[in-house]
């Protein structure tokens, strides 16, 4: 069963920028895109494991900062020519606050940072 926390408001996620969420099984990554549509990753890039949230947000892609590899904000998926994918995150924003779904064991461990 999943949880929804509420991680805080939409503009505490810088725009084309990221927020990170801690968690037991590893940081999550909030993304908030110029058109204000947020998406959650995990904070791992399928390649070599860097860090997606001090990457650049294009449009509904971010740039991994070390080794330029694109992934979809949407889906996870890596663009081709690169494969893979980081894991996904339900986020739904109500009257301008956003909520992230975590299994129930993860919600209650996670902190915003």
């Amino acid at each position: 069963m999943n949880d929804w926390i509420e991680i805080g408001g939409i503009d505490d996620i810088p725009r084309q920028g990221a927020r990170v969420i801690r968690t037991a099984q590893g940081d999550i990554a909030v993304f908030r895109t110029a058109a204000d549509e947020v998406f959650a990753l995990r904070d791992r890039c399928p390649h070599k494991g860097g860090p997606l949230s001090q990457g650049i947000v294009s449009g509904k892609k971010v740039t991994c900062p070390l080794h330029n590899w694109n992934i979809l904000l949407d889906s996870g998926e890596a663009v081709a020519p690169d494969q893979g994918c980081a894991a996904t995150y339900p986020v739904k924003i109500v009257d301008e606050r956003v909520y992230l779904s975590l299994p129930s064991e993860q919600a209650r461990m996670a902190s915003v940072s």
